[in-house]
């Protein structure tokens, strides 16, 4: 057996570190979407890294490319950190908190539902609060948008994610345990947990 194997916590760290620079990669794959929104698939690979480890990594891979984006392709400053983390991890945390609970395509399909329905609220709220400070216009001029801007994109975009997460999560598993990088024993949606 390699060093790695032999070793969790550098599994882990390599592991991460991985997902995090293809978290980044994604970033880059700016769609232009609804109005000044645009959608990129981070979320995504954020959200493999709370599958494979739990939800306690979510934030801290959040906030790593969030930061990282911030200060090389994003405009947006601290108000982009900030509303990237908040929309990352109000759909990364509850989905990988239920699939880790019940490792099955149910269970992932019920995480990644409930992670569009808490993205969306969330976002929703963040946008009412902070785009007029953002952009400098009145609240007023704001609030019809969050039902006809803000609403769909966030449907779209967590619809897009789960579909995502669906069809690439069991091919990155088996490359990962082919590296071995992850234990074998790590369960894929779509195998019921024995």
């Amino acid at each position: 057996m390699g060093g790695a194997s032999r070793n969790p916590k550098t599994q882990i760290l390599v592991t991460l570190a991985m997902l995090c620079a293809l978290a980044y990669a994604t970033s880059l794959l700016r769609i232009p979407a609804i109005s000044f929104l645009r959608y990129e698939p981070k979320d995504v690979v954020i959200l493999f890294g709370g599958f494979i480890y739990g939800p306690l990594v979510v934030p801290i891979m959040s906030i790593i490319v969030s930061t990282i984006e911030m200060f090389t392709i994003s405009n947006t400053g601290h108000w982009g950190l900030i509303g990237n983390v908040l929309s990352t991890c109000s759909f990364a945390v509850p989905a990988s908190l239920i699939y880790n609970r019940r490792r099955s395509i149910s269970g992932a399909i019920a995480g990644l539902s409930i992670g569009i329905f808490f993205m969306t609220v969330i976002m929703l709220l963040w946008n009412w609060l902070v785009v007029p400070i953002y952009l400098g216009m009145p609240r007023e001029e704001i609030e019809p948008m969050l039902f006809t801007t803000f609403l769909p994109f966030n449907l779209i975009k967590g619809s897009l994610n789960t579909v995502l997460v669906i069809l690439l999560y069991k091919p990155l598993v088996t490359a990962l345990r082919k590296l071995r990088l992850i234990p074998h024993s790590t369960a894929v949606i779509y195998k019921h947990k024995t």
